[in-house]
């Protein structure tokens, strides 16, 4: 029952990321950094620490009592996660929302859960999954397998994109739902970008004493009833201020560059909306890293629970990308390739599945023998 739990926290966290960029499309007359950095406050700024202050009483004293050096490695990862965040809305502008996504985020799946892993076999820690532990368990063997066969997905996915831009430069598809399409700079961007996104498990890493005092407060208070659901959202409010002061620094610059700060006040534009719709966009993005608090709370934050995290978020981006005309008038070929790399990473988080299964089965019967 737990690692079913643990599979729909994950899937809604990836419905909430897949879907975050969407309502910026509604955005009217502003430039990109302008509508991502207002996006971003409420998503680095704003919901972190109210999610935070709903959910665990007294927040702020445990970020206060934690190592000054721990808060600094976890901010420090934030930062750098930061720089793969800001990159992220480039590759999705420049390769589109499925295509992007992809990219991106199978990068960011295969570094996030593996790097741990690496790191746990070298400074063991109980209740971490080392990577001789992958190589050595069934379960962990078909995990591996899970992300093979994402790398493989994202290969395919990548495939169907360079067959997009030769058949936009022959003018074989639809110019205008991909005037932004650029392959090589969003190619460039996307592998920056998937790298670094990876920061932002090393800063939970990074942050875990925070998440453990808030685990075994609630535990005090709640015996026998498993880990606590919301535990991360402590140690979020840290990485995203990382997060925050990358993009809010690189927007302002941008701004300045493209003398776009006039948008925040251009009454020529549908201000209240660019504003809702950009709150929105934040609101749903912070939303998936939520849930994939509650769902690593059931699943444990291991290579598993950050692939799964990652590959449901790649399949609602590409749906996203399908409903949004992103492969609008490309070839046949084209669209059953992106489709072919769809279904393997939909296999991808069935194989990463068993391998959970085995594992808590494992995991049973030895807390019985005992």
């Amino acid at each position: 029952m737990q690692i079913i739990l643990g599979v729909i926290f994950h899937f809604i966290g990836g419905f909430a990321s897949g879907s975050f960029y969407i309502p910026y499309k509604k955005v009217k007359g502003w430039a990109w950094e302008s509508f991502w950095i207002v996006g971003g406050i409420f998503s680095w700024l704003v919901v972190p620490p109210l999610a935070a202050w709903l959910t665990i009483p007294n927040f702020t004293e445990i970020i206060r009592a934690t190592n000054g050096q721990i808060l600094l490695l976890t901010y420090f990862f934030g930062l750098l996660w930061g720089i793969g965040g800001l990159t992220y809305g480039l590759g999705v502008r420049y390769l589109g929302v499925s295509l992007g996504s992809t990219i991106i985020l199978g990068l960011c799946a295969v570094f996030g859960s593996l790097i741990p892993s690496v790191y746990y076999n070298l400074f063991p820690q109980a209740g971490k999954d080392t990577f001789t532990m992958l190589l050595h368990n069934q379960w962990g063997q078909l995990v591996l397998l899970g992300i093979t066969l994402t790398v493989i997905g994202i290969i395919i996915c990548g495939k169907a994109g360079t067959m997009k831009e030769k058949e936009l430069a022959a003018g074989k598809a639809d110019v205008e739902d991909n005037k932004d399409y650029k392959f090589a700079l969003g190619i460039t961007v996307a592998i920056i970008s998937g790298v670094l996104s990876a920061c932002f498990n090393f800063g939970i890493e990074a942050g875990k004493t925070m998440s453990d005092t808030a685990n075994a407060i609630w535990a005090a208070a709640h015996p026998g009833q498993g880990n606590f659901l919301f535990r991360n959202n402590v140690v979020y409010i840290v990485i995203l201020w990382g997060g925050l002061t990358t993009n809010f620094i690189w927007c302002m610059i941008l701004n300045a560059r493209n003398k776009t700060f006039a948008n925040y006040t251009d009454k020529k534009t549908p201000l209240l909306k660019n504003y809702l719709f950009s709150a929105l966009a934040g609101t749903t993005w912070f939303l998936q890293f939520f849930f994939y608090g509650m769902g690593e709370s059931r699943l444990g934050n291991g290579a598993s629970s950050w692939i799964l995290h990652m590959a449901f978020i790649i399949l609602v981006a590409n749906v996203w990308g399908l409903v949004l005309n992103e492969w609008k008038g490309v070839s046949k070929k084209a669209y059953a390739t992106v489709i072919a790399g769809i279904v393997v990473i939909i296999l991808s988080v069935v194989v990463v599945g068993m391998g959970n299964n085995i594992k808590e089965k494992v995991a049973n019967k030895v807390q019985t023998i005992k």
